[in-house]
């Protein structure tokens, strides 16, 4: 059975997020909001919530997982970024924004692109989320919570727990999340492609 963190959605309580952190450092998989919709997320080192998550969402190995990353410092240690591609991103972060980057050799060879060697990345502007990877002290490897045959991503934490309850370890809830998950802009060519459309503005990469 999945717990349940009622959290206030500006300044979340220390308490739930300790013990929020505490449960991914222990192999959980935790629903969490985040600037653009709700997300699923396990810790980095945690190849069995990597799995889980494909299952819950009906996907495959082909899956683009997210490193959901606390401010630019911890970004740049897991993707690669020259000056003009640190530029677009840094103008545009923290936001609802999903960029495909080169990955160091800091991201686990299990998490890259199989072809292309590249990793996604963002920093959300979500209080509760930020205040959770500041106490976690590293990414979160993430995956927007769309179930299979939803044409929606999910947007209420009692639903996520009714739903999810036996597949998950924790619910964080600090009220409705967006519909739209980010966009996404891949970089990997050493060019803005937009690859996906969502909530953030996607004028600045056409």
């Amino acid at each position: 059975m999945a717990k349940y963190f009622d959290v206030h959605p500006v300044d979340p309580q220390p308490r739930a997020i300790a013990q929020a952190v505490q449960i991914l450092r222990d192999g959980g998989l935790i629903a969490y909001p985040t600037d653009s919709c709700f997300a699923l997320g396990c810790s980095l080192d945690n190849p069995e919530g990597k799995d889980r998550i494909l299952r819950i969402r009906g996907l495959d190995e082909r899956h683009h997982f997210t490193l959901v990353c606390a401010d630019f410092t911890q970004l740049g240690q897991f993707a690669q970024l020259d000056n003009a591609v640190f530029r677009a991103v840094k103008a545009h972060t923290p936001g609802a924004y999903t960029f495909i980057l080169p990955a160091t050799r800091q991201v686990p060879r299990r998490l890259l692109h199989p072809k292309k060697r590249t990793v996604g990345v963002r920093i959300p502007n979500h209080p509760v989320v930020r205040e959770l990877l500041r106490a976690l002290g590293e990414p979160i490897l993430s995956s927007t919570l769309l179930l299979p045959g939803d044409e929606e991503p999910m947007t209420d934490g009692w639903q996520i727990k009714d739903r999810l309850d036996h597949v998950i370890d924790a619910v964080i809830d600090s009220g409705e999340a967006g519909l739209e998950p980010t966009t996404v802009v891949d970089f990997s060519d050493g060019y803005p492609e937009i690859t996906r459309v969502g909530a953030g503005d996607p004028a600045d990469f056409v």
